[in-house]
């Protein structure tokens, strides 16, 4: 049985009763175990039909139960680090009716979001936010005498980051009413050792225990200087205790109350946990909690990182489900990194966490001496690619676009300003879907072309990435590559790869009416339109730029020019973005033309599937030919 870990007696779904965490407070223990279980069939259920982030949720159910079976939520505020955990939480919090909307276009979101429920304290999707954010509600709620609780729940993932030790570290320091929940899925610990720490734990925490040491503290200060010498000697004897049970110096260190490690899916030990927290603590405590990702679920528990984020699947088999077509982007730029790499010893790949979302994984088996998880930590992955080119290697920096916001300082500083052969292959550049908003890479064009010595290019297809990588890798200065999630556009792979003239872009299709400059995953669909327009008696040019930083003005000047009118198309925002650079450079070589560009607007984008996105946003092929319509009035 592939749903494992469930209740004898499961015949009453709970879930249909819980509308908001009232409805769980007064349940026994019992009957939070039942819940726990119907809570996990539904994600499970559901997943399978939207895709989603599996393991995470179902590796927190039990500790969310506990936390708002506690806690006075929303009063009280549970802030969750990165988000892809929260299903459990939206479940128990008004949700359950739409549940099976999760990530669908005008569905409810894969992450929190304010707008959907008070109970969503942040929108986040990055990592490692959540203690400087509740550190910030902490301290507001003592200036403004506000009683209520923040808890902080952080995984040891986005533990990797330095964000979350910053906040760690100024938290110790105002001494603040904080809580901070470490999940924990994936340290290996002695059940013994376990059950030892966990038992010191909550016992430590008790009532009686706090008032004991506190009388006993002020009895043995009352006794002057040989009073302290006792109660020191106590207190390292204490620590000792605590320190050889569990792994709490750092977090002590940083002048964190240690409780832990607590057995993440034993609802009665995390309740009385978090009861005597609540009740007794006062300054800053950090609870350990050890889970397991996939909890309940057996192909999630076996292998938690192929369901970390999925697409729909079988529950029975826990397989995908089928899918063709071309490869991916991601899988091209993979197999080409290996390739390059065999040939070329210079070559160095670097990723923050996502070895298997960004490809990497087969470079990672076959190099493994240049092959380098620096963890959730974009800004360091920089840097250190920065320091490998130095010393004359050619590392390529793999992320997200999304993530690659959080490294902006250290692309300009320490790899453009001093001029390094460093490539940044930017996965996921565009709209990616589901994910919604704190995922989409639609504004990388435009924080990255106003950066002296970066040149910027997009791929029109899978083929042309290939090259790009290849003139990336042998390039002397820094490069960005920045392509799209999801499948190529099936074209033929060239077994021989060259550089790109730096610069150059092609023409594709000669025209005398308008000039259509599509740039990356946008060139197909412009072509497309192209051929409509010709129907409609408009003869389109159509130039792939390859480059957006920097650009042909020669190619594009002479055809601008000669067509009279110019459409810009881009899978980015309007603003500081692609076509927001042609307008500058034609405004430099003094063309005076109807423009119009065609991409983003100045807001976020909520979730859908891209083909919706892209529609909507009038850079699919019928968008293509509107806009271009549109700027036809326009004398030329």
């Amino acid at each position: 049985m592939l749903i494992s870990n469930i209740p004898q007696d499961t015949s009453a779904d709970l879930l249909e009763t819980i509308d908001s965490p009232d409805d769980i407070r007064g349940l026994d223990i019992a009957s939070l175990e039942v819940l726990a279980a119907n809570i996990r069939e539904k994600i499970i259920s559901t997943v399978a039909e939207t895709g989603g982030h599996l393991a995470p949720c179902l590796g927190v159910v039990e500790l969310t139960l506990a936390l708002h079976y506690v806690f006075n939520t929303p009063k009280d505020k549970l802030v969750w680090d990165v988000g892809h955990q929260c299903y459990a939480h939206k479940l128990l919090t008004g949700r359950r009716n739409s549940f099976h909307t999760l990530r669908q276009y005008q569905g409810i979101s894969g992450f929190p979001k304010r707008s959907e429920s008070e109970y969503d304290v942040v929108e986040t999707g990055h990592s490692s936010t959540s203690i400087s954010y509740s550190l910030g509600m902490a301290t507001a709620k003592d200036i403004n005498d506000d009683k209520g609780k923040v808890i902080a729940i952080i995984g040891d993932g986005s533990m990797t980051a330095g964000l979350a030790f910053e906040g760690l570290n100024h938290a110790g320091d105002l001494d603040k009413d904080l809580i901070v929940i470490l999940n924990d899925n994936e340290m290996s610990i002695s059940p013994n050792v376990g059950a030892m720490s966990s038992f010191l734990s909550r016992k430590l925490t008790s009532k009686t225990m706090r008032r004991l040491k506190d009388h006993v503290e002020e009895r043995l200060k009352s006794l002057s200087s040989v009073g302290e010498n006792i109660l020191t000697v106590l207190r390292k004897s204490e620590e000792s205790l605590k320190g050889f049970f569990t792994p709490g110096m750092l977090f002590e260190a940083l002048k964190f109350e240690y409780i832990g490690p607590i057995p993440g899916h034993e609802l009665e030990d995390l309740i009385e946990t978090l009861q005597n927290v609540r009740d007794n603590s006062h300054g800053p405590v950090l609870i350990h909690v050890l889970t397991q990702k996939g909890q309940g679920y057996e192909p999630a528990e076996t292998n938690p990182g192929d369901y970390h984020g999925v697409g729909p699947f079988d529950i029975a088999t826990g397989k995908p489900h089928p899918s063709s077509g071309p490869i991916s982007y991601t899988s091209v730029f993979g197999n080409t990194l290996c390739s390059l790499a065999r040939t070329d010893k210079r070559v160095a790949a670097i990723t923050a966490a996502m070895p298997a979302g960004t490809g990497l994984m087969p470079f990672s088996k076959e190099f493994p001496e240049r092959f380098f998880d620096v963890g959730i930590a974009e800004q360091h992955a920089v840097t250190f690619a920065a320091g490998l080119a130095m010393e004359g290697l050619r590392p390529v920096v793999t992320v997200y676009s999304t993530f690659m916001q959080r490294a902006l300082d250290q692309v300009i500083h320490d790899v453009c300003l001093p001029n390094l052969p460093v490539t940044f292959a930017l996965d996921r550049g565009g709209v990616v879907g589901d994910d919604g908003p704190t995922h989409h890479g639609v504004f990388d064009l435009s924080f990255l072309r106003f950066i002296p010595n970066l040149t910027v290019m997009a791929p029109k297809d899978e083929n042309e990435l290939q090259h790009m990588l290849f003139t990336s890798i042998n390039a002397d200065t820094p490069c960005a590559i920045r392509y799209p999630r999801g499948k190529g556009e099936d074209v033929a792979l060239d077994k021989e790869l060259s550089s790109l003239p730096m610069g150059k872009a092609e023409l594709l299709r000669k025209g005398t009416d308008v000039l259509l400059l599509p740039i990356g995953n946008r060139v197909y669909p412009a072509l497309e339109a192209a051929v409509g327009l010709a129907k409609l008696g408009i003869e389109a040019a159509v130039i792939n730029p390859r480059f957006v930083k920097p650009l042909d003005n020669v190619l594009i000047g002479t055809w601008a020019e000669k067509c009279g009118r110019v459409v810009t198309i881009e899978d980015n925002v309007k603003k500081g973005g692609f076509g927001s650079a042609v307008l500058q450079m034609l405004h430099e070589l003094h063309l005076i033309l109807p423009v119009r560009l065609l991409g983003y607007g100045n807001k976020f984008i909520d979730q859908a599937p891209q083909e919706t996105l892209w529609k909507n946003a009038g850079i699919d092929a019928a968008g293509i030919i509107k806009g271009t319509l549109e700027v036809m009035k326009h004398a030329g």
